[in-house]
């Protein structure tokens, strides 16, 4: 799998994890390992004219993602997964620091960052949450990923949840 990661943000983030945590979900999906995705870390002004240029909305959002190849998972266990171009996927600590500072159960804008990464890589496959079944799926698996991710690198407390609606 080839994963850059590039972090223009000026915030010194863990990349590190970022990397693993995007590899880790993409292999949960069974997406083919030559499989190429970035990931891009900005600052609240940048994220804002993306935001307001892609979605019209105002204000910096926490992740963004912009698919190329529009893979999917592969639909059955034997089938070979396409090789390709997920995407790029867009990160903000900033907003990602606050998320983590105001969630139910508080966390570092480094596990906000993990669980937003999972968010942005399944947005790349197709996944959405604005019925309540789509987000009921979508939301759910990205937990069972960072939870599995998680318990792999040994790391122990509670799972940072969803603060994306």
């Amino acid at each position: 799998m080839s994963i850059d990661v590039n972090n223009e943000s000026g915030t010194e983030v863990d990349e590190r994890a970022i990397l693993d945590i995007a590899r880790y979900a993409l292999a949960r999906m069974r997406i083919h390992p030559l499989s190429e995705l970035s990931v891009i870390v900005v600052d609240p002004e940048a994220m804002e004219q993306l935001h307001v240029q892609w979605m019209d909305l105002p204000g910096p959002t926490d992740v963004m993602s912009f698919p190329m190849d529009e893979l999917r998972p592969p639909a059955k266990d034997e089938e070979e997964p396409p090789q390709g171009l997920l995407g790029d996927i867009v990160l903000c600590p900033d907003v990602a620091r606050q998320q983590g500072q105001d969630a139910p159960t508080q966390h570092s804008m480094d596990e906000e960052l993990q669980l937003l990464t999972v968010h942005g890589v399944l947005h790349l496959l197709g996944y959405d949450h604005e019925e309540p079944g789509e987000k009921a799926e979508m939301f759910g698996l990205q937990q069972a990923i960072v939870d599995g991710w998680r318990e792999e690198n040994g790391l122990t407390g509670p799972s940072p949840a969803p603060t994306v609606s």
